[in-house]
């Protein structure tokens, strides 16, 4: 990683990525075990969590597409963001925001690590714009 790489706790947004693709397989999966779902949507974490996870270790492995690679990861980023604004679709319910646990608590974790997730990626995007060699 060189000074001229945006980073978080000493980890670039590849790495970044790479972590945060390996918590939504890994919460999808947990979720879906500790709920006993039969239902796929207990999936949706892992389900876009691997194309982030993918696509960033292919930034690493690739970094004439690095570019690219990482404008999709923001693109699932912003997904999942507005995936877990279904969240806020509970407080109209008259059941309740948490009618369904596992699959509310998923879509708050989604709204708020996607909210963050893609506010991290924009800040990298403005830290390369602004430290761009000319």
């Amino acid at each position: 990683m060189n000074k001229k790489e945006f980073t978080v706790f000493g980890m670039n947004m590849e790495i970044i990525s790479i972590v945060y693709g390996i918590i939504l397989i890994t919460w999808g999966l947990v979720v879906t075990s500790l709920s006993g779902s039969n239902s796929i949507t207990s999936l949706i974490p892992s389900i876009v969590g691997f194309p982030v996870f993918l696509l960033a270790v292919l930034a690493l492995i690739l970094p004439k597409l690095k570019k690219l690679l990482m404008h999709i990861i923001v693109i699932v980023g912003l997904i999942i963001f507005l995936g877990g604004l279904d969240f806020l679709r509970g407080f109209g319910s008259d059941n309740g925001v948490f009618s369904n646990f596992w699959a509310s608590i998923s879509k708050l974790m989604m709204l708020i690590t996607g909210f963050i997730f893609s506010f991290l990626c924009v800040r990298s995007f403005i830290f390369i714009r602004k430290n761009r060699d000319h």
